[in-house]
């Protein structure tokens, strides 16, 4: 069968399924455990050289793998009635799993067939199972040889249980809520416990902030509660928008029983406080949280950490404060495009943020940068380190080009070496990539030294964060090198050979002397043969070291008569069409010896190369750090390289502490947009002046670059808290607690969601989650529902986030009726961006509109939802029915909103003067304090219900003048 993945062609190969087996496997198979279709369980049976998926994994693997049916076979007699089935030879089923366990987040189990079961197996035994947050059965299998490009995290969410937590939570509409989460890839465990409220945003910041790729939570509780099965709910729905898959687990693992004692066993002894008169776990502080500790007690359980003995005293635990980075949630993160959604694989990388600023050269550095990304700082001096490290090497494009491409570039994932180190599967090839890579390292101090730089803290600042590490690392692992330099036969490196030196052990110097023998007395047999037989040695008789008849033989089949009848002198092996292979006496003694020795070399070296690998693994600690280091400086750099080799170069912002400035962009520009073929991007000024123009309404038309507008200052804001340059010719940034959008949400029917419930969910959490030092992204609020009850929605919540939160807030809107907030709220600017409408040469066409991109002060004055359209080539007779339309709309409402007949000019100009001059009556009266006591100072200053009075004197004065006058009587109705 013709194989398809990815567009590219594979080889045919044919994998049946014994059909004997048939019957028997399906059996099997039909008594399986079933899935639960919540699970998203993958099943692959693996038979030997191949795998095999049956049923409804047949299926998917057909479509989402191969992309055609025609792969699939039925089991069993009945044709199309039998298990569908599908074979992938291993390289094809790592590839796949991947895919499912990363891009797809599936869950996947592996079945072995049982003991004494070959190719025909009927019954096989679960032997692996994964999921996109516990990879570890599989990391060996599918990551040998990849770097991981994305760590997986599996957290476990516990909400308070205790009588207490839950009526202190309930009278304050909060949530307490306890987390653990781990890396296994670097061995990191981290807990967190804090109060949440009945959205759960902290719990989706926090999922944001450490990417979590599959979170635990308790089947149900122990009371059953109806509101506590509605916490659940909730918190399953923060999960699914986030893409985290969910793991229910059985309440009864949610408990602290043991999780003292577990802890202590995995944790490095030098990460647990020493205490010569307490007991290890008592002074563990992450131990002593109050929610907490029963969320890490799953998370042990459920990762079967302590059936690991590599585990055992190699993880670091730690307290994870959420208000150290800022606050993103699920919905910023696809307003902003930090990172790659799934159905973005393989498309142009610059359209992400991620894809763009990932110009490092290591697989360390790009998971740094996807930390980074998802965790900006608030801390203003932190972010003036990194700020000025990417200065370094933006004014240093030599230094800046060498370390990337001479050093960097050459650095290979110690993390991912360091796991194989610490779970004894390593090899020689791990040890020579890292002697390879602490060759580099003197170069590299020496190149980061000779950086020109003024500044003295600047100059102390790299010697803090590399080279004084690095100089260390350098002297750590010089032991290193000189053992690789002693024991290793670097010689044979360039054949791709890693081999240890026969001279290092007198056991392989004596093997390796009698394989030499063995090899002399090869060729001297190959030259007495030559001789008897009188043929070439290069061209007619050839040596050969034979897959299956090990030294033997080749003769031509035309030169193969040479030996015919000698079978006593010369026996005959086998023919093929290469020839006749045969051998001698002499030469089958030799090749015995030879297999024998070979052997024996191979268990001798193996033994010594264990050693050495298990002396490498000790150097496991400087390893790790020095991979940090190094993925330190390979975001810095990328993050230089970026600004550099912009359109336009990028500037470094000046950073203002929170809540004490004002967001200035001068020649803003959408990073991503900016570097897209060709484009040509127009850049606009963002002034956000705190309690002058912190809250800004745009309108305009489709297309016009509102959306793009608003969200490139969230993205410029982001990018400059995580310490990189931004695009602008000038940016002064206050530094945020939080970006907080509400954009273009789409529908989710299978989910039961519509496009206006997912509206209000991001909008509600956006409420409930800002604060004044937030900046907020909202683009076309209000468009699911009704056109009357979206402005309503959209004019409070305006109102709201305006005059009780005061966060700086984009607010994209096709309801211009919105702009009248500026009249009631001064803080509050209108903004729109430019459309230049101009005659049509052609009759049935009155204008064309031209989008010009600019971004001005002031109110759209017109729609262009028809001229868009034009654009689009609808059809002639629908734009002239939807212009006739809007009209027919248009006049109706104008007629419905007047109270009155649209009045003569001098009727209204008449009424404008009479309530002129009733004004300035009602102004010069004498203060009237109806009989109340006032003080000196008071008296000038009459009551609100005195000068209501005063009005209502001057009105019945006026009386028949205003009687006398119709646009009058209109206005005081209106009041």
């Amino acid at each position: 069968m013709a194989l398809m993945y990815g567009g590219k062609e594979k080889e045919k190969e044919d994998y049946d399924i014994d059909t004997a087996s048939h019957p028997g496997f399906i059996s099997f198979f039909a008594k399986l455990p079933p899935k639960s279709p919540e699970t998203g369980t993958l099943r692959l049976f693996a038979r030997g050289d191949y795998y095999s998926a049956h049923g409804p994994d047949a299926l998917y693997v057909a479509t989402h793998f191969y992309r055609t049916n025609t792969v699939i076979k039925y089991l069993g007699s009945g044709g199309r009635a039998g298990l569908p089935s599908v074979t992938m030879n291993p390289g094809q089923a790592k590839s796949f799993l991947r895919e499912a366990l990363t891009a797809r987040q599936l869950r996947v189990e592996i079945w072995e067939p049982e003991a004494g079961q070959g190719k025909k197996a009927t019954r096989f035994k679960l032997d692996k199972e994964a999921s996109p947050g516990n990879l570890q059965a599989v990391e060996d299998l599918l990551f040998g040889h990849t770097d991981i490009l994305s760590a997986p995290v599996v957290m476990a969410i516990r909400i308070a249980s205790t009588p207490a937590a839950i009526a202190a939570s309930s009278k304050a509409k909060t949530k307490s809520v306890g987390v653990a989460f781990a890396d296994t890839s670097t061995r990191e465990i981290g807990v967190a416990d804090f109060v949440d409220n009945d959205l759960f945003s902290n719990v989706e910041t926090l999922i944001i902030q450490l990417s979590v790729k599959e979170a635990l939570i308790p089947t149900g509780t122990a009371t059953g509660t109806t509101e506590r099965d509605f916490e659940l709910k909730k918190l399953k729905e923060v999960l699914d928008r986030c893409g985290v898959v969910i793991t229910e687990r059985k309440p009864s693992e949610f408990t602290t029983k043991n999780i003292k004692d577990d802890i202590v066993r995995l944790l490095k002894p030098s990460s647990i406080p020493s205490s010569s008169n307490v007991d290890a776990a008592q002074v563990i502080p992450e131990l002593s949280l109050p929610i907490a500790p029963a969320a890490l007690s799953a998370l042990v359980s459920y990762l079967s950490l302590l059936s690991d003995p590599s585990s055992h005293g190699a993880y670091t635990l730690h307290m994870h404060d959420l208000s150290q980075f800022m606050k993103l949630d699920a919905s910023a993160l696809r307003a902003l495009n930090l990172t790659e959604g799934s159905g973005n694989i393989g498309s142009n990388k610059n359209t992400s943020l991620f894809g763009l600023l990932n110009k490092g050269k290591t697989a360390q550095g790009s998971r740094l940068l996807g930390s980074w990304l998802k965790q900006p700082l608030v801390n203003l001096h932190e972010i003036h380190k990194r700020q000025n490290l990417v200065e370094i090497f933006v004014d240093d494009s030599n230094a800046r080009r060498t370390l990337q491409d001479e050093y960097l570039k050459m650095m290979p994932d110690m993390h991912r070496i360091c796991k194989r180190f610490q779970k004894g599967v390593a090899s020689l090839e791990d040890v020579v990539r890292v002697y390879q890579a602490i060759l580099k390292l003197e170069g590299l101090i020496t190149t980061l030294e000779s950086l020109e730089i003024v500044h003295d803290d600047i100059k102390e600042l790299l010697e803090e964060l590399y080279l004084a590490k690095l100089r260390e690392y350098d002297a750590n692992l010089a032991k290193f090198a000189e053992m690789v330099q002693h024991t290793l036969d670097l010689d044979e490196l360039e054949n791709h050979n890693f081999v240890i030196k026969p001279d290092y052990d007198s056991r392989l110097r004596v093997l390796a002397d009698k394989l030499k023998e063995i090899r002399d007395g090869l060729d001297e047999e190959h030259q007495d043969v030559g001789h008897a037989l009188d043929l070439d040695l290069d061209k007619k008789l050839h040596l050969e070291n034979s897959p299956t008849y090990g030294y033997c033989f080749r003769l031509t089949k035309s030169d193969s008569k040479r030996i015919e009848n000698k079978e006593n002198k010369y026996p005959q092996l086998g023919t093929n069409k290469s020839g006749t292979y045969f051998t001698t006496g002499t030469l089958k003694e030799l090749a015995t010896e030879y297999q024998e020795t070979t052997e024996l070399y191979s268990k001798t070296q193996n033994g010594l190369v264990k050693e050495v690998v298990n002396i490498a693994s000790t150097y496991t600690p400087v390893l790790e750090s020095w991979n940090n280091v190094l993925a330190h400086l390979d975001v810095i750099i990328s993050f230089a390289h970026v600004a550099v080799n912009a359109p336009e170069a990028y500037v470094k912002p000046k950073m203002l502490e929170k809540g004490s400035g004002s967001l200035v962009l001068r020649e803003a520009r959408h990073p991503c947009l900016e570097v897209q073929d060709d484009m040509s991007f127009i850049p606009n000024d963002i002034e956000m002046i705190k309690n002058d123009s912190e809250f800004q309404i745009i309108t305009g038309p489709n297309m016009g670059g509102k959306s793009t507008y608003i969200r490139q200052a969230g993205v410029i804001a982001l990018m400059a808290q995580i310490g990189s340059f931004v695009p602008c010719s000038e940016a002064s940034i206050p530094v945020f607690d939080s970006i907080l959008c509400r954009v273009g949400a789409g529908d989710s029917q299978l989910k039961g969601i519509s496009t206006f419930m997912a509206e209000m969910l991001e909008t509600a959490t956006i409420l409930r989650s800002a604060s004044k030092d937030s900046l907020i992204i909202i683009d076309e609020l209000g468009r699911g529902t009704s056109t009357y009850d979206g402005f309503g929605l959209a004019w409070a919540i305006s109102e709201h986030i305006a005059s009780e939160i005061h966060a700086f807030c984009l607010f994209a809107t096709h309801f211009h009726e919105l702009t009248a907030l500026d009249q009631e709220i001064s803080h509050v600017k209108n903004l729109h961006v430019v459309a230049h409408v101009s005659k049509s040469e052609e009759a049935d066409r009155d204008r064309d509109i031209t989008l010009l991109y600019k971004v001005e002060p002031g109110v759209c004055d017109q729609s262009f939802g028809i001229h868009v359209a034009e654009l689009a080539n609808f059809p002639e007779n629908v734009v002239k029915l939807a212009k006739r339309k809007a009209d027919e709309l248009e006049d109706f409402n104008q007629e419905g909103n007047d109270s009155e007949p649209q009045l003569p000019a001098e009727v209204v100009e008449e009424g404008t003067k009479i309530i002129e001059e009733l004004l300035r009556t009602w102004a010069s009266m004498p203060p009237d304090h109806d009989g109340e006591d006032v003080t000196m100072a008071e008296e000038d200053e009459p009551s609100p219900a005195a000068q209501l009075e005063q009005l209502k004197r001057c009105v019945e004065q006026f009386r028949p003048q205003i009687e006398a006058n119709a646009w009058v009587q209109s206005i005081l109705a209106s009041l």
